[in-house]
């Protein structure tokens, strides 16, 4: 395995005579630029809005509000809980990710296809939608424990519902990512340590496993900030279980307090930030390169049947609880009136087309554009941050890092706060959606060229610089097609969280412009499940079309030039 180097080790010379080197690069220097200034704009500044709205009250500084929610033991309970709830739903779910991802790329079990879809399955719908399928499984009036287990006052509400819900419907998160790990590790390395008589377990524990490392602490921490900055498992199903994001949302939507609403909110960025110093930490003391540009060659590996059935029987009890969860909205979408009338009806599908049609169409507009610009200034941050140095570089790696911490919630307030005056009036446009997409999914983007860049050598990209080719040139013909998986990871994940996003994007919408999701979740606090469920079904049909054309797109990527 070649031992490289990070960056960040450069020497003082070194570094000097990369600045002299971009200098020569006008092109770099103008994207550099544009990338400062973009992540400025969207990512710092609305956040500098927030604080000015906290510490200004009526044209006077006034910090009397930070000492009532810090003296206030609700805020800390809510606090405690969120934490906690983020561990517990981060650790289980990379873990479950780990394991599917390992069963697929690794193993010889069959059905690997069918399981890969069900894996993705839990991230094509909004991640409360689950919450739904929970209180109707396994609820006081649930098909499963009132209906086959005849338990009376059975309750799903709190912690324990609260991370059942978040894992099934985060896992496909660490699992995508992980998957793009596993799937660029050059095999032969692992069949090396097997030709010198190691044991599949030793090679496994010293050679494959830690290689995916930087994949499962970036998995943890993409679950963990999801985790507590949802809502809308936690305003469905949290019940006593208070958490920072339910109580933030509750202050703004409910109570209309801006300033105690954004405060509890941007407390979230503290676990958030120190989730990710750690997950860096770690990182950066390894070395991950196993492409290097020398050719690849691996022979097929003996099958090991018990290992087999054991990763097949895991994949499978998943596989049917995901099914189980979701053919429960499929069946609610089918029948008249939920738990009145259980007749089989079209009734919500008519409602949804002729009524939704406007939320159906200005979603697909919104995230069919949102999705690759999302991807692409992802793999242009993480190579800059991965590949060049430069004057500014500190602050696009802690801009871009905002997008990793901040909550939805608190995204949406700085956009309306920062873009409703001139010269940026950009409240209620598509314009506004488009960049608050963008930004809040950024991350994916990141974190995937991120964990992408590391395995490839630097030297590949240094052979064409040395040929003559700028780093425009090597970076669209040379690192882009290295990365393709991780740029089919961020453009799935992308457009799913685009057409299934809520909480940034609940204060942000307008007449003109709707979304899915919220109304979705409108039909949901009107008790309307029925047509709820129908719009959740159509969502999912959308998204899992949009797949096939982004594959097919993404494993095209750099193939008219290798043909010729």
């Amino acid at each position: 395995m070649t031992q490289i180097g990070d960056i960040s080790e450069l020497t003082a010379k070194e570094k000097k005579n990369e600045r002299r080197a971009l200098l020569r690069q006008p092109m770099l220097i103008v994207i550099v630029i544009t990338v400062a200034v973009f992540l400025f704009l969207f990512s710092v500044y609305p956040l500098l809005k927030i604080f000015e709205k906290i510490i200004w009250d009526r044209n006077s500084f006034d910090l009397s509000i930070l000492i009532k929610i810090f003296t206030n033991n609700d805020f800390w309970r809510a606090f405690r809980n969120s934490i906690f709830l983020g561990i517990l739903s981060a650790t289980i779910s990379t873990v479950v990710g780990f394991i599917f991802a390992f069963g697929i790329v690794r193993t010889n079990m069959p059905c690997k296809r069918f399981f890969n879809v069900m894996a993705i399955l839990p991230i094509i719908a909004p991640p409360f939608v689950m919450s739904l399928a929970m209180i109707l499984l396994f609820g006081k009036i649930g098909i499963i424990t009132r209906d086959l287990l005849h338990i009376k006052n059975a309750n799903v509400y709190g912690l324990q519902g609260l991370v059942v819900v978040q894992s099934l419907a985060f896992f496909p998160l660490a699992y995508l990512n992980i998957k793009g790990v596993l799937e660029s590790i050059n095999r032969s390395v692992e069949d090396a340590g097997e030709s010198l008589g190691a044991s599949k377990w030793r090679v496994f524990s010293t050679v494959t496993f830690p290689l995916c490392i930087p994949a499962i602490f970036s998995s943890f921490l993409l679950v963990f900030i999801k985790s507590i900055s949802d809502f809308g498992n936690p305003q469905l199903l949290g019940g006593d279980y208070a958490t920072l994001s339910s109580e933030a949302y509750l202050q703004i939507n409910g109570l209309y307090d801006t300033r105690t609403g954004s405060l509890i909110a941007i407390s979230i960025l503290l676990p958030s930030v120190i989730a990710f110093i750690i997950e860096r930490y770690w990182i950066n003391k390894k070395s991950f390169i196993t492409v290097s540009g020398k050719p690849q060659n691996s022979t097929d590996r003996p099958r090991v049947v018990g290992l087999d059935i054991v990763f097949f029987i895991f994949c499978m009890l998943l596989t049917f609880i995901v099914l189980l969860f979701y053919s429960t909205v499929v069946r609610i979408s089918l029948v008249k009136t939920w738990g009145v009338d259980n007749t089989i009806s079209l009734n919500n599908y008519r409602f949804v087309f002729s009524r939704g049609k406007n939320y159906i169409q200005d979603s697909f507009i919104l995230a069919l554009i949102a999705t690759p610009l999302t991807a692409f200034t992802g793999m242009i941050i993480s190579y800059l941050v991965i590949r060049k140095n430069f004057i500014g570089k500190r602050f696009i790696e802690f801009a871009s890092m905002l997008t990793f911490a901040v909550p939805g919630i608190v995204l949406g307030i700085g956009y309306i706060i920062a873009f409703n005056k001139p010269p940026l009036l950009l409240t209620g446009t598509a314009t506004i959606l488009i960049l608050a997409l963008m930004f809040r999914n950024m991350s994916i983007g990141i974190e995937a060229g991120t964990n992408g860049l590391r395995q490839i050598d630097p030297s590949i990209e240094e052979a064409s610089t040395v040929q003559g080719a700028s780093t425009t040139y090597t970076f669209w013909h040379i690192t882009l097609p290295l990365i393709k998986s991780a740029i089919y990871t961020t453009m799935v994940n992308a457009f799913v969280r685009s057409m299934t996003s809520i909480s940034a994007v609940i204060f942000l919408v307008s007449v003109y412009w709707n979304l899915l999701t919220v109304m979705i979740m409108s039909e949901v606090e009107n008790s309307r499940l029925g047509a709820a469920a129908a719009y959740c079904v159509v969502l999912m049909g959308i998204v899992l079309v949009a797949f096939a054309g982004m594959q097919y797109t993404v494993n095209h990527i750099g193939k008219r030039k290798g043909e010729k």
